[in-house]
């Protein structure tokens, strides 16, 4: 019993290890491919409203900025120093020692002249040096009277100041655009990564064929070049007989019949004589 439960367990190692060794490491790439492309986490998109309010500044060439109204909240006793409440928000832009004209609501001709002293959030502090040019003597501006109020230079800050505001939205869709692709980044870096790894496997496997083809071709150029190797030894040795035998020899007489009758054991000189067949 036991020797069949090894050999079951035999052949399921065998089994899943041929699996293993059969499956393509291509296969497995297309695999990661896909999962990473059904994981992939989009960017949200551009907010539309931003990409609105540039396209719309918000500023009416037609409109009169300059002339806006306010109450009197306040006054010294001087009556040179009046604390104006408006509800008109562009009143921030004005900066100390700004001319303003105003009047009383009621009154259409009187004109006063006023300089800023301070501006805070829905109020400004007006500094009137001569009230009875545009007032008669002893008179005030009582708390509550509404005076409407004339600034070209408010208008004209208004102006800029909308100009300036399209290149602050414009800076802001750029910051929230690099937001958004550090946000991709970051949100999808385990797909990311994974995309990367598998670039390079598959650059890793391909190389490893590549290796592996060049040493394929290398044991069969080693293979040729043996049996070349043999067929050359065997030419350059037929090749040797071949000259070996159309070596051209130069017949001597004189060499040949001292070395003839030095072998016989004649009488001869011990030297063969140079000129014996001379003329």
């Amino acid at each position: 019993m036991l020797g069949i439960n090894q050999r079951v367990l035999t052949m399921t190692l065998f089994a899943l290890l041929f699996s293993t060794q059969a499956r393509s490491p291509l296969v497995d790439l297309k695999v990661r491919k896909d999962a990473i492309k059904r994981s992939r986490v989009k960017a949200p998109p551009m907010d539309p409203k931003l990409e609105a309010q540039i396209k719309d500044s918000f500023f009416d060439p037609n409109y009169d900025y300059s002339e806006f109204t306010g109450r009197v909240t306040d006054r010294d006793d001087t009556n040179s120093l009046v604390k104006v409440s408006s509800e008109n928000g562009n009143i921030k832009f004005f900066r100390s020692g700004d001319l303003v004209r105003f009047r009383l609501a009621s009154q259409e001709t009187r004109q006063c002249r006023g300089y800023v002293r301070s501006v805070e959030k829905n109020f400004f502090v007006l500094y009137i040096q001569d009230i009875s040019i545009c007032w008669g003597k002893g008179e005030y501006f009582r708390r509550g009277s509404l005076l409407v109020f004339n600034s070209s230079t408010l208008a004209a800050r208004v102006r800029d100041a909308s100009t300036y505001r399209i290149v602050l939205l414009k800076r802001k869709r750029d910051f929230y655009k690099q937001l958004n692709d550090i946000n991709h980044f970051v949100w999808s870096y385990e797909q990311e990564k994974m995309k990367v790894a598998a670039e390079y496997d598959e650059k890793i496997t391909a190389l490893r064929q590549a290796k592996q083809k060049a040493l394929d071709m290398m044991i069969t150029k080693k293979q040729d070049s043996i049996n070349l190797q043999r067929e050359l030894g065997v030419r350059l040795d037929e090749l040797d007989k071949d000259i070996e035998f159309y070596r051209i020899d130069k017949d001597d007489p004189k060499i040949d019949r001292w070395h003839l009758d030095h072998d016989l054991g004649k009488p001869v000189a011990k030297r063969p004589k140079r000129n014996y067949f001379a003329q």
